[in-house]
């Protein structure tokens, strides 16, 4: 499908499916949907600025990524995470033993690869700017209107677009999602991450750690080494509101001594590697998934908190069902914003996202309480998890291929010697 001709002006870029959202879910979804064979226009502001966020592309969103061709841009520039060790820094008075998980035990030689989220967003923004089918509009949205047969958008310079379908992947205050009149329900925690780039003494070994305090996870994760830092490692560390303001104000020397006694110096002397972020935690959940001419993914669908590295690996997830719901409809010859269309991707993935975004809540509520009975039940299942086999390979399982309907595009590639290789 290439581009129609606009049901208004001749001056009106027209397409089969808008995106609005150039992150890395929009991205992700624009290059797909036009791979797909639709006429897509992507919409949004493409930023690549270091704040110290990271990563975790799991199994399936590798999968995803390999399956458009695009993995061959990143994989000289992500680390593998081969294994997640978490330790109990909570003071329980129901000690917990540390736990590690190895890919190996499930048979792949990593549970997936850490990547610095802009570097990841500037190579989709190049990727789609040669992708045939699609254009991207480096801009932002102003306003849409929901026509009978179609969607109406204009840019903050006043252009109008016009499309079929409108895929919002424009974050937690979607305009467009706004603009459908579909409802969400929002909360927050008393927490802030602070995320940062790290380079230290010792290797990482491609070892995941998490420190479970009472504040929330205080993480990890294994980066590339570049330049004269040949060992470096990503931080999402969740702390009171408080204390986040404190540290803001501290100076980088200061800061890492803190976050270095913090992990327990497990890594060695540490030095920040670039600029700090800090993001208050909130929660999210839309009322439905579709409406009149619209899907929502990425953020615009689901916020929970940065636990388990699911965030962008449930939002590809979304990515890769929607264009398979799509593509069925174009081969019964149904318009892609029908509600023919949309409601398959609803019934298909919305458990999906329930289960995780319940998940995440439940386990970030339970580090933040220091009753015994939740503090038991914790440790318990942790230790469930460690000492009974297949139960603990179910749930590193769970965690990086999900054991409901899996897409197309996520689905498995052949395993050799017992490891899938990347």
């Amino acid at each position: 499908m290439g581009f129609a001709v606009s049901t208004g002006s001749a001056d009106t870029p027209f397409a089969d499916i808008l995106v609005a959202g150039a992150g890395a879910a929009g991205l992700s979804a624009a290059i797909c949907l036009a791979q797909a064979g639709f006429s897509v226009i992507c919409v949004g502001q493409i930023d690549t600025r270091a704040n110290g966020r990271t990563v975790a592309l799991f199994e399936g969103s590798l999968r995803f990524y390999r399956a458009l061709g695009l993995w061959t841009r990143f994989a000289s520039k992500s680390s593998a995470l081969e294994k997640i060790r978490m330790i109990d820094d909570t003071g329980s008075r129901f000690p917990i033993p540390s736990i590690t998980f190895a890919a190996s035990e499930i048979g792949f030689s990593a549970f997936g690869e850490n990547i610095e989220n802009n570097v990841l967003v500037e190579g989709l923004a190049e990727i789609a700017r040669e992708t045939a089918n699609l254009r991207l509009y480096e801009t932002m949205l102003r306003d849409l209107v929901f026509e009978p047969d179609w969607v109406r958008a204009t840019t903050q310079e006043g252009h109008s677009i016009e499309a079929r379908l409108v895929v919002a992947a424009d974050g937690r205050a979607s305009l467009a999602r706004t603009k459908a009149g579909i409802g969400v329900r929002g909360w927050t925690y008393p927490q802030v991450a602070l995320t940062a780039l790290l380079a230290h003494e010792k290797p990482h070994h491609q070892v995941s750690t998490e420190f479970h305090t009472r504040a929330g996870p205080c993480t990890l994760v294994p980066l590339r080494g570049l330049g004269s830092n040949p060992h470096r490692s990503s931080l999402v560390w969740l702390m009171s509101r408080r204390e986040a303001e404190r540290r803001r104000a501290l100076g980088d020397a200061a800061l890492e001594i803190e976050i270095e006694r913090q992990v327990h110096s497990l890594l060695g002397p540490m030095s920040i590697d670039g600029e700090r972020g800090f993001f208050p935690m909130t929660g999210m959940r839309v009322s439905r998934l579709v409406g009149h001419r619209i899907a929502l993914i990425g953020e615009a669908a689901h916020v929970f908190p940065p636990l388990a590295a699911q965030g962008l690996n449930l939002s590809l997830r979304d990515s890769a069902s929607l264009v398979e719901c799509l593509e069925y409809a174009r081969a019964k010859g149904w318009d892609p914003g029908s509600r023919a269309a949309l409601e398959p991707y609803e019934k298909r993935h919305g458990s999906d996202i329930s289960l995780r975004t319940s998940g995440i809540d439940v386990l970030n509520r339970s580090l933040l309480s220091d009753f015994f009975p939740i503090d038991l039940i914790r440790g318990a299942g942790l230790l469930a998890f460690s000492a009974i086999g297949p139960l603990r390979r179910a749930i590193m399982r769970e965690g990086i291929l999900p054991h409901g309907y899996t897409p197309r595009l996520m689905r498995s590639r052949p395993v050799q010697n017992g490891i899938a290789r990347n």
